[in-house]
C-alpha cells in the first residue's frame, strides 16, 4: 500500500514540474516574440505652434430680455384689464385694474387721520396737547399713507417696460386667487416680455472660459432670413462652471432691427476670440477610436509609438486644430503609418 502512495506522489510531483516548465517556456516565447517584433517604418513631422484666428460657432435661441407675470399683492376682484395678446405696451401705460373697496376705505381714514394730525398740531403749538399725543397720531398717519401707496400700485398695475403682452388668464370681473395661471405654474393675470432689446443664452465650453469677456460682440443669424447678420454684446459672464456638461453660459444682448427677431427663434452664434496660438496639422493625421467619439494621434518617444487623445478646434480645408494638454513644441506626430500602430509599437522613422 505504502509504495503504491509513493509512486501516486511521484506521478502528481511530476505532472506539476512538467506545467511549470510549459508556462515558463510560453512566457520566455511570448517575450522572445515581443523582443523580436519588427519595427514598424514610419514618417513623422515636428509639432509647432501656429497663430489662427480663433472663432466658435455655437447654436441657440432668442429669449425675451425681460419676462415679467404681472399680478396684484392680494387676491381679488379684477375690475378691468386694458390689454389683449400681442398688444405693444409703453413704459407705465395701465395694464389691468383690481377692485379698490379696500383702497376707498383706506383714504377715508387716511383723510380723517390728516384732519386730527392738523388739530393735535395746532394744540401742540398752543401748549394744549402733549408732544406724545403729536408723535403717536403722526405714526399711525405715516403707516396709513404707506398703506395707500402701496394698495394704489397693486391694485392699478402698469407696465414695468416697452414690450408685447403675451399672456392673458382673465376677464373683467373674475376673481384672482393668486394660484397659478401661466404655462411655467406661476400666477399672473397678464405677463408682459421686453422684446427691444432680446437675449441670446450660449453654452460655450469650458476652454474658451478665459477668452470671453464682457462687452465682446457676437454675429448672430437666423435661418427665417437670408442675408440677414444681427450683432449682439456679451454682457453677462456665468460665474461657474457646468460640472456635467463642461461649459458656462454667456448672456448675449440682441438689438431687435425693425422687430425682425422674436422669441424662441432658433439662431447661430458666431464669436471671434482674436489670435491664439496652437497646433493645426493634417486632418488625416488624426484618428478616431472605433464606436465612440474619442480622437487621437500617435508621437513617437524613443522609437516607440504613443497615442495622445486630443479635442478637435478649427478647420481649415485639409487642416485641423488639436488641443491637448499632453502635447508639446518639438514632438514628433506620425504622420504617415499612423493607421498600423497600436499604443507601445516599436517604430522605425523612415526619410
Amino acid at each position: 500500500m505504502k509504495y503504491f502512495k509513493t509512486i501516486s506522489a511521484i506521478l502528481i510531483l511530476g505532472i506539476i514540474l512538467s506545467g511549470c516548465s510549459s508556462k515558463t517556456n510560453n512566457a520566455t516565447s511570448t517575450q522572445d516574440q515581443t523582443a523580436n517584433k519588427k519595427a514598424i517604418p514610419v514618417k513623422v513631422m515636428t509639432l509647432s505652434k501656429t497663430n489662427i484666428s480663433r472663432t466658435i460657432d455655437y447654436t441657440a435661441s432668442i429669449l425675451p430680455f425681460e419676462e415679467v407675470n404681472m399680478a396684484p399683492s392680494t387676491p381679488g376682484r379684477i375690475d378691468k384689464i386694458y390689454v389683449e395678446v400681442g398688444d405693444k405696451v409703453n413704459k407705465g401705460d395701465d395694464l389691468f385694474l383690481m377692485d379698490r373697496t379696500q383702497l376707498y376705505q383706506l383714504e377715508l381714514q387716511l383723510s380723517n387721520l390728516q384732519k386730527d394730525l392738523s388739530r393735535i398740531d395746532t394744540l401742540l403749538k398752543s401748549g394744549s396737547a402733549k408732544q406724545q399725543q403729536y408723535d403717536q397720531m403722526k405714526t399711525q398717519y405715516d403707516v396709513t399713507k404707506t398703506n395707500v401707496d402701496f394698495m394704489k400700485e397693486n391694485t392699478q398695475l402698469k407696465s414695468p417696460f416697452f414690450g408685447v403682452v403675451t399672456g392673458k388668464y382673465f376677464e373683467n370681473g373674475e376673481m384672482y386667487s393668486g394660484g397659478p395661471s401661466t404655462q411655467t405654474g406661476r400666477s399672473a393675470v397678464v405677463t408682459v416680455m421686453q422684446v427691444d432689446p432680446l437675449k441670446v443664452n450660449v453654452s460655450i465650453s469650458e476652454q474658451y472660459y478665459p477668452l470671453i469677456k464682457k462687452g465682446m460682440k457676437a454675429k448672430i443669424t437666423a435661418d427665417v432670413y437670408n442675408n440677414e447678420i444681427f450683432t449682439g454684446t456679451v454682457f453677462r459672464i456665468a460665474p461657474t462652471i457646468n460640472s456635467a456638461t463642461r461649459s458656462f453660459i454667456t448672456e448675449v444682448e440682441l438689438p431687435n432691427r425693425n422687430e425682425l427677431l422674436k422669441p424662441g427663434m432658433f439662431v447661430r452664434v458666431s464669436m471671434d476670440l482674436g489670435e491664439v496660438e496652437t497646433f493645426v496639422v493634417p486632418a488625416y493625421t488624426v484618428l478616431v477610436q472605433e464606436g465612440t467619439n474619442t480622437r487621437y494621434v500617435f508621437v513617437e518617444k524613443n522609437n516607440i509609438a504613443e497615442r495622445v487623445e486630443v479635442d478637435l478646434g478649427k478647420r481649415f480645408d485639409d487642416q485641423i486644430e488639436i488641443i491637448s494638454k499632453n502635447l508639446k513644441e518639438g514632438d514628433m506626430l506620425v504622420n504617415e503609418g499612423q493607421s498600423r500602430l497600436i499604443n507601445g509599437d516599436k517604430i522605425e522613422i523612415i526619410k
